[in-house]
């Protein structure tokens, strides 16, 4: 086992023992291996970096490296695609434990040799690992305790350099294993250019999960600085009202330019809300909701929500209406409510028509003092007409209620 410091600055010796070279940075490729390979060393002789491939050398250790080559060739070093400094890229640099579920400096790597290749197989960040790299050689004893992460856990490498997409494609199944809560809290802990990446490397779905658990001003800003056609995905699987709130956020032109990408349906879920103000209950209303006609019986509307392609996210009321294609409201029942009635029931029988609800006009204020005080869940909206036009759910309203340092922390349980 070596560590990456071990070994910077550490001579590069000939087939007759003579000092030719010194080590400038140790190379690894990225790719779908969970411990990267090294692939060989950035060496530097007279003011030249060169790239010296494992195969031309052997014995790498804490006295440096030894050619197997008679030749050495100078050719100046180009990183090409999928390669990785560790010195340069990783040192120093932030990173993403999944395992640990935290942010955290890297001090230093850990190199492990699997027959006969090197490989990262963890990051020390511990206070012991910066210790190591400034003290002169054997000052660090082997019996300091150390923390070292391994490197399957490495969610997301915050580096400066064009091989973060590569990184990132291999990091992508491991972010995806933390809630996107988590995510969100970790991103939120970067600076805004890897932010913006972390988000990039979800699928569009997480990506849009994740996004809901950030201010309105970092979705603005990450989906500002995503390629379009991206950024409109993404968009499509936030909530509506969610999607409204980030496109009025950003500048009106970037703004039209995503919203004309988006997809027929959701564009018209989304328009469905744009001409209501923030302040008003159909500005925080979401038209994410499921109804049913009265004359169903309890039995076919389980049926028909087991077949549903696409449900929100979190069902608690089912709305009933007049008739099928009606928008009509007569009535609500809560998902309990419905599992454990009679099946051969009709939802107009079973169901509340007595209820609380809202009008598009009245003050989201309002609103969320209704859902409150009543301890609901989600209020609907009723227009002029009598039609359900959304319904406001109750972490949307909590967010209005409570001051702005416990918004965060409420569990979103919807959407």
């Amino acid at each position: 086992m070596l560590y990456v410091s071990q070994i910077l600055n550490r001579p590069v010796f000939d087939a007759r023992n003579e000092k030719i070279a010194v080590i400038n940075d140790v190379i690894v490729r990225y790719g779908d291996e969970e411990y990267p390979p090294v692939i060989g060393l950035v060496a530097r002789y007279r003011r030249r970096n060169f790239f010296m491939p494992s195969r031309d050398f052997t014995d790498l250790g804490l006295h440096g490296a030894r050619m197997t080559s008679a030749i050495l060739d100078l050719t100046p070093f180009i990183r090409r695609d999928g390669e990785v400094l560790l010195g340069k890229d990783v040192l120093d640099n932030q990173l993403i434990d999944v395992d640990g579920k935290r942010v955290v400096r890297v001090n230093d790597v850990q190199l492990i040799v699997t027959g006969e290749d090197w490989r990262v197989s963890g990051a020390d960040v511990s206070l012991q690992g910066f210790v190591r790299r400034l003290m002169p050689q054997g000052f660090f004893g082997s019996d300091r305790v150390v923390e070292v992460i391994d490197w399957a856990d490495v969610g997301y490498l915050a580096t400066d350099t064009a091989t973060v997409t590569v990184q990132l494609k291999s990091s992508k199944d491991k972010l995806s294993r933390l809630h996107p809560v988590e995510i969100a809290q970790l991103a939120e802990s970067l600076s805004p250019i890897h932010r913006t990446e972390v988000v990039e490397s979800l699928d569009d779905e997480i990506a849009a999960d994740t996004l809901e658990e950030m201010s309105t001003e970092a979705q603005a800003r990450i989906l500002e600085d995503m390629d379009e056609e991206r950024a409109a995905d993404i968009l499509e699987e936030m909530s509506p009202d969610d999607a409204v709130d980030v496109l009025d956020e950003m500048d009106d032109e970037k703004s039209e330019q995503l919203f004309a990408l988006m997809e027929d349906d959701e564009k018209a879920d989304v328009a469905e809300l744009m001409h209501f103000d923030n302040d008003t209950a159909g500005g925080l209303m979401t038209t994410e909701f499921v109804v049913f006609p009265k004359e169903l019986t309890v039995g076919e509307t389980i049926r028909s929500l087991r077949e549903m392609a696409e449900t929100p996210n979190m069902i608690y009321y089912l709305y009933v209406v007049e008739e099928k294609d009606s928008w009509r409201l007569c009535g609500l029942i809560s998902l309990r409510s419905l599992i454990l009635a009679d099946p051969t029931k009709k939802l107009e029988e079973v169901m509340r028509s007595e209820f609380r609800f809202a009008h598009p006009s009245e003050s989201a204020e309002d609103v969320a003092q209704t859902i409150a005080e009543y301890n609901l869940l989600a209020l609907p909206v009723i227009d002029d007409e009598g039609d359900i036009a959304g319904i406001v759910t109750v972490d949307d309203a909590m967010e209005i209620l409570l001051p702005k340092n416990l918004q965060r922390r409420l569990p979103r349980l919807f959407g």
